[in-house]
């Protein structure tokens, strides 16, 4: 029997792994009834006969079923297992497990009902015919570890197929959570945010989508790096590949025009956000600017241990719990889609996401220090201020 052992703010979590196949035996996940089914009125009600006068009248009028099902409080975990967690291309049945803590995290911080759909598929075409066709039975899509980049087709495919929120949260839940955080270690640092000069260590889903949301908030100098170095327009690859989201982000990026590897990037930057496998190395830590800003979120290995990051960066965060300032996706995306599922809205557009993370931020911005600067997963208040902000943006 395995041991592990994860360290929390305050204490040291031992977990089995009896305990933790004991707790996943028969799946996380239950559908429980809300009316009483107790005796022969209830029966009929809730059943025949009563149901088919619901059924008539949505037949009739068919926004009844906004009111009258589940469906547009219902939101699918959508997953065909082609990168998952740390542990990359797994399939759909290994991925389940994933899916279904993502549909009870729903419903534990955003109270929204939520199932998982794992698709034997890779094929971008199929995925999206498949949710077409089962559209009636769902109010959201929340697409989760798909691979880059069929990702970014498959979103911006899915937005324009369907008629309600999807959103892809390995990019945008991310993204919301990074910028929320660096909003606060930009004020920790007493650096105005638009002036950041940002480096992106990824070019995948997270790292296209956390360089999309600077931009749409100002800040002008991000620079992406890959497993070729910088992303740079004039790269060869990316010349020769013009159409891919990659080569069009090039065009909106590293405006000094910066070539080469992590130490030319680095030179001279204020903010460091890993979400690649790749590690950073100490000596580019000391090319950066006096009081840096490193997001090392990469898990559950980061590209730079903080207790090595603390020693040339003011503000250090991570994407886990045992360390001060966790970037935790959960922050973002529970209350995001409740947001939109209540303001009624058709899709999740940027000024929702950016609502987000201003209210992510300011939960924190009361107690604000280089070890507090967005609020814990576990603040009760996340949810509802991230909720309020998404649905205020919709309306606005």
């Amino acid at each position: 029997m395995s041991i592990e052992t994860i360290a929390t703010d305050n204490d040291a979590l031992v977990l089995s792994e009896e305990e933790i196949f004991a707790a996943h035996e028969g799946g996380k996940l239950t559908i429980s009834s809300t009316v009483p089914l107790n005796n022969k009125r209830d029966l009929s009600i809730a059943y025949t006969p009563g149901v088919a006068q619901v059924s008539r009248a949505i037949h009739a009028n068919p926004e009844l079923a906004r009111t009258h099902t589940w469906a547009e409080r219902l939101v699918v975990v959508v997953s065909d297992g082609t990168a998952v967690l740390g542990l990359g291309n797994i399939g759909p049945s290994a991925s389940l497990p994933v899916m279904e803590g993502k549909s009870a995290l729903f419903k534990s911080f955003g109270d929204l009902d939520s199932i998982p759909l794992v698709l034997n598929t890779t094929d971008v075409d199929e995925i999206i015919e498949t949710l077409v066709r089962l559209r009636p039975s769902f109010g959201a899509v929340n697409l989760e570890d798909i691979s880059a980049p069929r990702c970014f087709e498959l979103e911006e495919r899915l937005i324009e197929a369907l008629d309600c929120p999807v959103m892809h949260d390995d990019q945008h839940g991310t993204a919301v959570v990074v910028l929320a955080a660096l909003t606060n270690a930009a004020k920790v640092t007493q650096r105005e945010l638009a002036g950041l000069k940002v480096v992106v260590s990824g070019a995948g889903a997270a790292g296209i989508a956390i360089a999309e949301i600077l931009l749409a908030v100002g800040i002008k100098d991000v620079v992406l790096l890959d497993s070729k170095g910088v992303v740079d327009a004039n790269r060869a690859d990316l010349v020769a590949d013009s159409g891919s989201v990659k080569a069009r982000i090039a065009q909106r990026t590293n405006p000094r025009g910066i070539t080469g590897g992590p130490g030319e990037a680095l030179t001279g930057a204020d903010v460091f956000v890993g979400v690649s496998s790749s590690k950073l190395d100490e000596e580019h830590l000391k090319l950066m600017n006096h009081q840096s800003i490193v997001f090392a979120l990469s898990n559950p290995d980061p590209e730079v241990l903080p207790e090595v990051a603390q020693q040339y960066a003011a503000v250090v965060a991570t994407g886990r719990s045992d360390f001060p300032n966790q970037i935790n996706n959960v922050l973002a995306f529970p209350g995001i889609f409740r947001g939109a599922l209540d303001a009624g809205a058709r899709r999740i557009t940027p000024a929702m996401k950016i609502a987000a993370a201003n209210a992510i931020a300011e939960l924190a911005a009361e107690d604000l220090s280089a070890d507090y600067i967005v609020p814990s997963p576990l603040d009760a208040r996340v949810a509802p201020a991230v909720t309020a902000a998404v649905a205020a943006a919709v309306t606005e």
